[in-house]
């Protein structure tokens, strides 16, 4: 493992932390599997979103599948190869690639909802918080059949399993990610206030 970055001249390996774990978090797994498979441009289907919930109502479920193990390992990647350089740097990769998710240099910053991200995220970092938080996606998507409620009860559980199983910094992160990742899906907590989100696998805009 290497040695911990020195404090006295950590700027620069933090902006490449930053930096790096962002590109990485830009990658639009969805948009680029379903091209490969010949869908065309998946922005153009259900509620235009890049994630997995929305790859799945091409029919595809072997994609979507493929999204999510790809958006959430690229999340969880992060996590743990800044880990490597000591728990600032896994911190500060880990917030770049949600930001990566959510805002893509390549797709005119406009990305998902970075919620698969989020959790590999929480599983690199500290894998009891990523349990937790996955194992309340889990519980509200099959009680309610609406992604986007899962996956808003899910990075909101982050914060709050990190206060007992993780560090004050990995609160932290959580808490901020969640903040983020609520404000994304804002058309989504309007729909689910009026009653009007789709269950899981209807080709009406849901979380992605």
């Amino acid at each position: 493992m290497p040695d911990p970055i020195s404090w006295a001249h950590s700027w620069p390996y933090f902006a490449a932390a930053f930096v790096i774990a962002y590109l990485v978090g830009s990658i639009p797994f969805g948009l680029v599997l379903t091209r490969l498979a010949g869908l065309g441009d998946i922005r153009k289907v259900g509620s235009g979103n890049i994630g997995a919930t929305n790859v799945l109502r091409t029919g595809r479920k072997g994609l979507a599948a493929a999204t999510l193990a790809l958006d959430a390992g690229k999340g969880a990647a992060a996590a743990l190869l800044g880990a490597q350089y000591g728990p600032d740097i896994a911190v500060t990769a880990s917030l770049a690639v949600v930001l990566g998710h959510l805002f893509p240099v390549w797709l005119r910053f406009r990305g998902g909802k970075a919620v698969a991200t989020t959790l590999g995220m929480l599983l690199g970092l500290a894998w009891p918080v990523g349990i937790a938080a996955c194992g309340m996606w889990a519980v509200v998507a099959a009680l309610t059949r609406r992604s986007s409620l899962g996956g808003l009860a899910s990075v909101a559980a982050g914060p709050v399993a990190a206060w007992f199983l993780a560090t004050p910094q990995i609160t932290e992160l959580s808490a901020l990610v969640a903040i983020i990742v609520w404000l994304r899906h804002h058309e989504n907590i309007r729909r689910l206030l009026k009653g009007e989100e789709p269950v899981i696998g209807k080709s009406k805009p849901d979380d992605g």
